[in-house]
């Protein structure tokens, strides 16, 4: 299959995502990049596009920095077939991760997926609509930076897909860009 400009990539399937806590945060700290650009979200975002290709799932790929209103960096979508609902689970993820500053999988975790325990615990009312605790939305950590400096979110395959793609060309980057 391919579309008029490129060759899909081969499939390479996803590993599990975990629903421990602990692996989770674990997973998140361990790509702690040495620096954040334009050029490095342009490279995880073209690399996250490459990888869910295959996917027979179109979904919307999004990183932006965790202003208000965000720098969008990358904004694409895989396939035909998404939808600006798609759009609204990405603000979502996205306000999440920024308020907590954790990925989206580990708040479903956390809260174990039940919507209202999390608006309840948290005392959110009727804000808890601003947020949504799926996975797919990953904080960006830069050694040396206290917090998040953006936010890449993946909406479009199963859930815990949606975090560990993210996830895992993540650690790819990293790895390019610490053997530079």
């Amino acid at each position: 299959m391919a579309t008029d400009d490129i060759l899909l990539p081969e499939f390479k399937a996803l590993g599990e995502a975990p629903r421990d806590l602990a692996a989770i945060a674990a997973q998140e700290t361990a790509s702690i990049l040495p620096h954040w650009n334009s050029t490095v979200a342009f490279q995880l975002g073209c690399a996250l596009r490459t990888r869910l290709l295959p996917f027979p799932q179109p979904a919307v790929i999004h990183i932006s920095t965790i202003s208000t209103p965000p720098h969008v960096l990358f904004h694409a979508v895989t396939h035909a077939g998404t939808a600006l609902d798609n759009d609204y689970w990405v603000a979502r993820k996205r306000n999440a991760v920024i308020r907590w500053q954790c990925s989206t999988w580990a708040l479903h975790n956390k809260f174990e997926g039940d919507e209202e325990k999390f608006k309840t615990k948290l005392g959110l009312g009727e804000k808890a609509s601003e947020y949504a605790i799926h996975g797919g939305g990953v904080p960006i950590f830069v050694k040396g930076v206290e917090g998040p400096v953006a936010v890449v979110v993946v909406s479009g395959l199963k859930q815990w897909d949606d975090h560990q793609v993210v996830i895992e060309e993540l650690a790819g980057v990293l790895g390019k860009l610490e053997s530079k």
